[in-house]
């Protein structure tokens, strides 16, 4: 049955503050908290409304969402996060509402820094100031140009430490500083002109580089009506119906329990990029699952966290990076989708094929089959939640743009779970959304629907009117909403703050400086290997490739270190500057490049010591958070090794007509796949009969080269696994034959 109950949606709400800090805010009081609960959901119907009917122009739009951030953060969250910050005291005069008199100042003059620019852009007279409009300001801020960008940058970069923690700040921070100190720089490569601080502000104030970027306006157009997506259809019953659903397609096969979390979790990833919320929502119902069937408590969360931060990889609605490398890459969103689609199945292989051996090897059993649900009765309660996820996919798909995918997604979220015929005054939504889809179709609108799409979307709006399953309180919807904004706070504060290091690669070029030094030191280290494996005779080990699989592995380090404690949105904007440039000189496709920078950004999310998805599923299973990150981690394996065929051999990602040919596509995908289920085999320990030693060591060795996208590293691969086969196969006789 689909998850509907407010104690239900409480306990999940509950669990995700605990290993979400950006959920883990302040009780403001009575009063406060209603005041700031409403303008949640007036900002979510805002973002609702615009995707629908229009963006304001890009210096509005991002003022107000910006402005939103400074309220809710600053008066949510506390300098410093303490018990006693976090609770509620009772009515203060120097704390309202349990928010401290310089965090209300600090709120009030960065929604007056946000919304400046609108108020200023055709310039005005007054209050003892004559400011020109912004074009001719441009180049030449005024003295509150530079007053009002001053501290916008700083309470970003507060807004930023407060949500997700001093690294990212501390970074943005050297990159300031090496924007002002340029001629200081020690190393030639990096010095530059420098700029003064009023020339800084310009470019990080004044739109389109800078704060008022290509990553802020992606997030305030895009990645925040998916993320309130994710969670209404979540709380919807959509989360559960796929939980429902993994326990029909795996809980019959050995090792139900953690091959449902799998399943599960790679289902649930299609609607949430989000890997904690991921963890938590599915991990909260299987992690106790596996445990009961007899698996180790770290082994089982790190199974949950691994599938989990999958999500963030996972098409059709991939994390909030995914968006920003279709306004980088200046191609359809859909691009991206397609391109992911093959890397994120052999993930999948990896995790299952893993937990499945491991299964066999602890001797673990299916689910009992009483346990499992029926399909015929899964599908009859739980069918219509389905109904969004099917339009925003119809929508995204036929050309239409990603904030029109998510309104049409959200609206028929609010439909089919909240519009009822015994609610009257409810149906006037469908009708509306009715109205909405005939003008779209109608030559009167601007980004019109074809009739066949608009009779689709009619067609399922009305059957998600009159569908006969039960729906859910209008209040479970406001709630959805407020859950909504308070996920999209830390991605926005974060992509806000990150918009300064855009600006200062822009300005400074140090992107292309650090790539060079990238490149520079691979070719050093390539030029010391490269005389001592001469006598191979093999392209591979020649010096250009010796060169090109350096770079990739300081890039992958780099992404891995730098991914403690980062998002993943941040980090892949800042390494994508360095990545982009070094491996273009080697001849590697852009997309490949971003696709590169993206996983190994998301690795990071299981990698100890810092990995906040295994921390949530440790937290859950009971277990050390260390052992389980590191079992997160191992199950992970394939998502590492994943990005370095798809750069080698860039078929895999099937939008490159240049590269792709079904031969070789076909060649790459199967061969990669058998390599991450050898690998599994030598995780696991176990084949078709338990795996030790030197065999389990040749099992590793042919399956790295099956990953290798080469046909003369799958012969030889085939020759080293050929001996470990034929003894597994005597094995496995000797151990069925009767004693």
């Amino acid at each position: 049955m689909p998850v509907n109950s407010h104690l239900d949606n409480k306990a999940l709400e509950e669990l995700e503050k605990q290993y979400d800090s950006a959920l883990n805010s302040r009780d403001n009081g009575p009063r406060l908290n209603q005041v700031l609960y409403w303008a949640s959901i007036g900002f979510a119907l805002y973002h609702l409304w615009t995707a629908g009917f229009g963006t304001p122009v890009d210096h509005v739009h991002m003022g107000i969402h910006l402005a939103g951030l400074f309220l809710f953060i600053f008066l949510g969250f506390p300098l410093i996060k303490s018990a006693r910050a976090l609770q509620w005291a009772g009515p203060n005069p120097w704390c309202p509402g349990n928010v401290p008199l310089f965090d209300w100042a600090l709120a009030g003059l960065g929604i007056a820094a946000s919304l400046f620019l609108w108020f200023s852009w055709r310039g005005f007279s007054g209050f003892g100031f004559d400011i020109p409009e912004q074009a001719l300001r441009q180049g030449n801020p005024s003295n509150l140009d530079v007053f009002f960008g001053s501290f916008l940058i700083l309470t970003v970069l507060e807004i930023a430490r407060r949500t997700i923690g001093f690294v990212l700040p501390l970074i943005i921070s050297v990159f300031m500083i090496y924007a002002l100190f340029g001629p200081y720089m020690p190393a030639q490569i990096l010095k530059h002109p420098g700029v003064n601080w009023q020339q800084f502000v310009n470019n990080m104030y004044f739109p389109s580089e800078g704060i008022f970027g290509v990553t802020l306006w992606v997030v305030s157009t895009v990645v925040f009506h998916f993320v309130l997506f994710g969670v209404v259809a979540q709380r919807m019953g959509l989360g559960q119906f796929f939980v429902d659903n993994a326990m029909i397609l795996a809980g019959r096969y050995t090792g139900g329990p953690a091959k449902v979390s799998v399943v599960s979790s790679a289902f649930f990833g299609t609607i949430s990029g989000s890997s904690i919320a991921n963890t938590v929502s599915t991990g909260s119902l299987t992690i106790p699952n596996m445990k009961k069937m007899g698996y180790p408590a770290h082994f089982a969360g790190g199974v949950e966290a691994a599938a989990s931060a999958g999500g963030q990889i996972t098409p059709p609605i991939m994390g909030a990076a995914s968006f920003l490398m279709a306004e980088y890459l200046e191609v359809p969103y859909t691009t991206i989708v397609i391109a992911a689609i093959v890397p994120a199945l052999m993930h999948y292989i990896g995790v299952l094929s893993i937990v499945h051996f491991t299964a066999k090897r602890l001797g673990l059993n299916a689910y009992p089959k009483e346990q499992l649900p029926q399909f015929l009765s899964v599908w009859k309660d739980g069918w219509y939640t389905i109904i969004p996820l099917i339009a925003l996919l119809l929508v995204l798909f036929s050309g239409y743009s990603p904030n029109m995918a998510a309104f049409i997604g959200l609206s028929l979220c609010v439909v089919v779970g909240f519009c009822a015929v015994d609610k009257p005054a409810s149906l006037l939504i469908p009708f509306a959304l009715l109205g909405f889809i005939f003008w779209k179709a109608s030559p009167y609108s601007g980004e019109g629907y074809t009739p066949t799409m608009a009779g689709i979307l009619a067609a399922l709006t009305i059957v998600g009117a009159l569908h006969r399953n039960k729906r859910q309180d209008f209040r479970d919807l406001f709630d959805s909403f407020h859950v909504g904004v308070q996920y999209a706070l830390a991605v926005g504060a974060a992509s806000a703050a990150v918009g300064i290091v855009v600006g200062v690669i822009n300005t400074t070029g140090v992107g292309f400086r650090l790539g060079f030094m990238v490149t520079g030191g691979a070719a050093d280290m390539a030029a010391s290997l490269a005389p001592l494996l001469d006598w191979t005779s093999l392209e591979l080990f020649s010096q250009p490739s010796i060169q090109q699989f350096l770079s990739l592995v300081l890039i992958a380090i780099a992404c891995i270190l730098m991914g403690a404690g980062l998002p993943t949105t941040a980090l892949y904007i800042m390494l994508v500057a360095v990545a982009q440039p070094a491996l273009a000189q080697l001849g590697v496709p852009p997309l490949a490049t971003h696709m590169f920078v993206l996983y190994y950004g998301v690795i990071s999310e299981i990698t100890p010591p810092v990995c906040a998805s295994a921390y949530a599923a440790a937290g859950i299973a009971g277990a050390n958070p260390f052992r389980t990150g590191v079992s997160a981690f191992t199950l992970g394996l394939g998502k590492l090794m994943v990005p370095m065929v798809f750069v080698y051999a860039p078929t895999m990602l099937i939008v490159l007509p240049e590269y792709f040919t079904w031969a070789s596509f076909l060649q790459v995908s199967l061969t990669c796949a058998l390599g991450v289920f050898a690998i599994a085999t030598a995780v696991s320990a176990y084949f078709l009969a338990p795996l030790q030693g030197i065999w389990r060591l040749l099992m590793a060795i042919g399956g790295l080269m099956l990953v290798a996208p080469s046909l003369s590293s799958d012969l030889l691969a085939l020759a080293i696994m050929a001996p470990v086969l034929a003894l597994q196969v005597l094995q496995q006789r000797r151990l069925e034959a009767p004693a």
